[in-house]
């Protein structure tokens, strides 16, 4: 989780262009001696760069995509207003380990990767149903290195109700996320110290071993899910296919 340039809030605040940077990497990637896996990171960040000029476009284009779904099929979607979820999901008590460390250090250090925006921005969507402009706005009041174009890009790209050519069926499982993007656990025990003691078998599903429970809804001093993924996200899809398919009507 610690493979970023960190160059987001000064390309923001305009301290570093988005074109010098796109330069240095055609000038780093003329380097005959660079091996292949730094070849692949470097052209890899430039499609980065590239996205981030793309929702700058988008948001010009389509300014009314800052407060409502660009796919109108989707913009009646019934959301889940329960202040009380999504104050867990702000505040990393979900019970999803990986999401729950990345709000956490959300909170603590104004920053997280950006695969861990995609993976806490899915979960609020898709498997707690909760409108994607909460969490812009969560994203807006905390993170250093905001933009706009970008911000409502992202979450629109991940909500599936954006010009992209993301489908909206498309849904992360926060388990296998962490798993894949964590695999020894250790940025989950780094922000969540109630699953120091987790093996790495476990420590992205801590609610499998049964006898950490210490009381209802609790292993240990750690909340069990808030709700099932499985059950969620077909919830969550059924409630997008009943909008699209009342716009059809």
């Amino acid at each position: 989780m610690q493979s970023s340039s960190g160059l987001s809030p000064y390309l923001n605040l305009g301290l570093v262009s988005a074109n010098s940077l796109l330069d240095e990497t055609f000038v780093l990637l003329q380097d005959s001696e660079l091996d292949q896996g730094s070849r692949e990171s470097i052209i890899s960040w430039q499609s980065e760069l590239i996205w981030r000029e793309f929702f700058i476009s988008a948001l010009f284009h389509f300014p009314e995509t800052q407060s409502q779904n660009f796919n109108k099929s989707l913009r009646g979607i019934d959301w889940n207003e329960s202040e009380e979820v999504f104050e867990r999901w702000k505040q990393g008590q979900t019970g999803y380990p990986i999401v729950d460390a990345a709000m956490r250090q959300l909170w603590q250090e104004g920053w997280i990767h950006n695969r861990l925006r995609m993976i806490v921005a899915s979960f609020l969507v898709k498997d707690l149903l909760i409108d994607w402009r909460k969490g812009a706005d969560w994203f807006a009041q905390t993170l250093v290195d905001i933009d706009e174009a970008a911000n409502v890009g992202g979450w629109q790209w991940t909500a599936g109700t954006g010009l992209d050519a993301a489908p909206y069926f498309r849904v992360f499982n926060p388990v296998t996320q962490g798993e894949k993007f964590d695999p020894f656990g250790e940025y989950v025990r780094e922000w969540v110290p109630e699953l120091s003691n987790f093996s790495d078998k476990y420590v992205h599903k801590p609610w499998v071993i049964a006898e950490h429970r210490t009381r209802p809804n609790m292993i240990g001093s750690y909340p069990t899910p808030i709700v099932d993924h499985k059950a969620a996200r077909q919830f969550a899809l059924e409630a997008f296919k009943k909008s699209r398919s009342l716009a059809v009507e």
